[in-house]
């Protein structure tokens, strides 16, 4: 590789680096091809951007974005590394579980998540876990909304209720001009015979 190339190269990840929120690298080494393409094709529908990166370009782009101290991350930084750049916290490391499944790669190296960073494949677990912002909205929201429907259940379910209680006592009512009304014909067949 040139020296052009290179730093054709490392501006590449700079730019996927540059507003990332969440970045993993991870160990792709040991998946053929297919196995490769089907990672990237998963990676895709879910919204991951996928790169394989040289560790020595990896770090020295990092080490040009401002604002970020990526130099934790470095001692992961050997053998074949990946790059993944997601908008979700858990999103990488959910692919990588679940790829793993079938198989025993990827690895994870390193991941820098809701500013706190992850070294080692040991931590898989603990990221897959993390809630993503629109989970922990949905639930707040959830959360939120259970009082307010308690209280909205209550009101509906109140007027129910006063109908019950009224339809209950309007049959008594009912019946009392009911047996009124045999009388009033009694009544009435009366008042001819006496004419």
């Amino acid at each position: 590789m040139t020296k052009d190339q290179k730093v054709v190269a490392i501006q590449e990840i700079k730019d996927l680096l540059q507003d990332a929120k969440v970045v993993y690298v991870a160990d792709l080494e040991g998946l053929n091809a297919g196995k490769a393409s089907d990672f990237r094709r998963q990676a895709f529908k879910q919204n991951i951007k996928v790169k394989v990166v040289k560790n020595t370009l990896l770090q020295k782009a990092m080490e040009q974005i401002e604002g970020v101290d990526y130099s934790e991350m470095f001692q992961s930084f050997k053998g074949n590394s990946a790059i993944m750049i997601s908008e979700t916290a858990n999103a990488p490391a959910k692919l990588i579980k679940d790829f793993r499944k079938k198989d025993e790669k990827p690895a994870l190296k390193s991941a820098f998540v809701q500013e706190t960073f992850y070294i080692g494949d040991n931590n898989l677990e603990a990221l897959a876990n993390i809630k993503s912002r629109e989970e922990m909205i949905g639930e707040i929201i959830g959360l939120l909304q259970s009082p307010i429907q308690r209280v909205v259940s209550a009101l509906q379910n109140k007027p129910e209720t006063v109908e019950a209680k009224a339809e209950e006592a309007a049959p008594a009512v009912e019946e009392a001009p009911a047996t009124e009304t045999p009388e009033t014909p009694a009544a009435e067949g009366e008042a001819p015979a006496a004419e």
